[in-house]
């Protein structure tokens, strides 16, 4: 069983950059971690952010590269999201996702089975 929690989510200015961080308990060597966040917004979804495949593959959505970025620490066992240029539209609440690999992409929230119990992220 693994357990994920989130940290430092906050309220930030526009154009400012926040550091959001994912501690995993238990084994995850060979999971897939991703972030993915829902907007405060009647009937939204879950959209993903990033996330790094059990081979260290890196995958960012297209809608968000070149502004936020995903590390992974085996070691720490922690998985870490850096999100620059932030725009009012980022505002969401973020969640941490985790699961040994399944087929499908890990950009999908299909394949995951462990979630963290979210940090909110607000930017006016």
């Amino acid at each position: 069983h693994v357990q994920l929690v989130e940290s430092g989510g906050g309220s930030v200015q526009v154009g400012g950059s926040l550091r959001l961080s994912c501690k995993a308990s238990g084994d995850t060597d060979s999971y897939a971690l991703g972030w993915f966040r829902r907007a405060p917004r009647p009937g939204s979804e879950r959209e993903a952010v990033a996330a790094i495949d059990d081979d260290g593959s890196i995958y960012v959505s297209p809608y968000l590269k070149g502004r936020f970025t995903v590390a992974r620490d085996t070691v720490k066992n922690t998985l870490d999201l850096q999100m620059n240029d932030l725009i009012v539209e980022d505002t969401a609440m973020y969640f941490c996702a985790a699961d040994y690999r399944h087929p499908g992409s890990v950009l999908s929230p299909d394949i995951y089975k462990y979630w963290g119990q979210g940090t909110q992220v607000t930017v006016s």
